[in-house]
């Protein structure tokens, strides 16, 4: 096991590790059929036949979009829990809305691994600036820094000025956050006249990191900058890693998960290094996922070097866009069905288009709708706030005249500068 590495799970010899994989498969399928929901989707599947990546390849698809109508028909969570929900440590809510569990074992997220690439350590500090308002991703972080015994400051999101001070009083190693929020932070900073220089570390997510946001991290003083991949539903999927300061390829896919890159739609699995939806299976006592389609896109990095930082797991290019219209504006996800939800309030919207532009930590949402006649100031400002009611984000209106809006199918569109 290298220095870097957080233990020897990380370091195993690869055919090693697909073996050990392989030979779980079958005892997490015998605990995810307990489950009601599992059992219906996983019916006449036989566990102890599931030992290959083939034969996991032949199970049905479920996807993260279904995940709302089969928490409706079976209250808080689709009976895809193992686990009673009554011996859960927490239920989560993420826009939609989706209800996300969480149980009571030590680093359930499995976020000591990202966290520990980016440089966390016992002893250390962390100011953790994700939201602790419904959504997990705060209490990932909470989980993994316990694990790894680092002292957090649970700041959560927002309040700029008093973020500044605290780095600046109580001098953390590391942030944990979103990129946007992190260089509102840097530049509020400077405003302030206040040294937030000890801030050495960052690990960013539920962003887009674009490499030119990562390099005026760099020049602004916060030298390590990783990102990592999660969601509400799995935890932890792949994170980025350094060596001596340098960013190897790719992101490293945790060790409790199996990741496939399937054709988007289906469940079949592209070849290896094409572009393709990311489908996983987690390896989770209480919340079993079988072929877990999460709608984002990726591709296997083949035929790169083996990583410097000694972890030999296979790894993914990294976020590659979605499979299907839906995107993240400040850290938040917005679906096509929300687009829909605003314009049914509104009778007088014939058509709408949802457009996210600006540039990366300045997002710009704008409702672009197509209407008969112009509307009263009344009417106007009621749009607006079913935006904010629907989405929980701020947004702006733009009428448009009828047929003005291209007829191609798209409800949401991104025009962001990622350069």
């Amino acid at each position: 096991m290298t220095a870097d590495a957080l233990d020897a799970l990380e370091t195993r010899a690869p055919a090693l590790r697909e073996r050990e994989l392989m030979a779980r498969l079958p005892q997490l399928i015998a605990r995810a059929q307990q489950a009601p929901g599992w059992q219906r989707i996983l019916d006449g599947v036989e566990a102890g036949a599931v030992t290959s990546r083939a034969a996991l390849a032949a199970l049905p698809i479920t996807r993260k979009a279904d995940l709302k109508a089969l928490q409706q028909s079976a209250m808080p969570f689709g009976g895809l829990t193992a686990t009673p929900a009554s011996q859960l440590r927490r239920c989560f809510v993420s826009p939609g809305p989706i209800y996300d569990p969480e149980g009571c074992g030590a680093d359930w997220w499995r976020f000591s691994r990202p966290l520990h690439a980016a440089g966390v350590r016992a002893g250390g500090l962390l100011q953790n600036c994700f939201s602790y308002h419904f959504t997990p991703a705060a209490f990932m972080v909470e989980s993994g820094a316990a694990r790894l015994g680092c002292t957090v400051i649970p700041a959560g999101a927002g309040q700029t000025e008093m973020q500044v001070q605290t780095m600046a009083d109580l001098r953390p190693d590391t942030y944990v956050g979103t990129p946007s929020f992190l260089r509102i932070i840097i530049e509020k900073a400077r405003e302030m006249g206040a040294d937030i220089s000890s801030v050495k570390h960052a690990l960013m997510g539920a962003e887009a990191l674009p490499e030119s946001l990562r390099a005026w991290f760099r020049e602004n003083g916060v030298p390590h900058v990783l990102q990592t991949y999660a969601s509400a539903d799995i935890g932890s999927v792949a994170y980025e890693t350094e060596t001596g300061g340098v960013l190897n390829p790719g992101m490293i896919v945790d060790e409790d998960v199996i990741v496939e890159i399937v054709r988007p739609g289906s469940g079949e699995p592209v070849a290896p290094g094409d572009i393709g939806e990311i489908v996983v299976t987690l390896f989770n006592h209480d919340y079993p996922l079988i072929r877990f389609a999460t709608g984002d896109m990726s591709a296997l990095l083949v035929d790169a070097p083996a990583s410097g930082c000694g972890r030999t797991n296979v790894r993914i290019k990294g976020w590659m866009g979605r499979a299907d219209q839906t995107t993240k504006v400040r850290a938040m996800f917005v679906h096509p069905a929300q687009v829909t939800n605003i314009t049914r309030r509104h009778p007088d919207i014939l058509k709408a288009r949802l457009v996210i532009s600006g540039r990366m930590a300045n997002d710009v949402m704008t409702l672009h709708c197509e209407v008969a006649q112009p509307l009263a100031a009344e009417r106007i400002a009621a749009i607006v706030a079913s935006i904010r009611d629907v989405t929980k984000l701020r947004g702006e209106v733009q009428f448009e005249t009828i047929g003005a809006l291209p007829d191609d199918g798209k409800v949401i569109e991104d025009r962001r500068d990622y350069s």
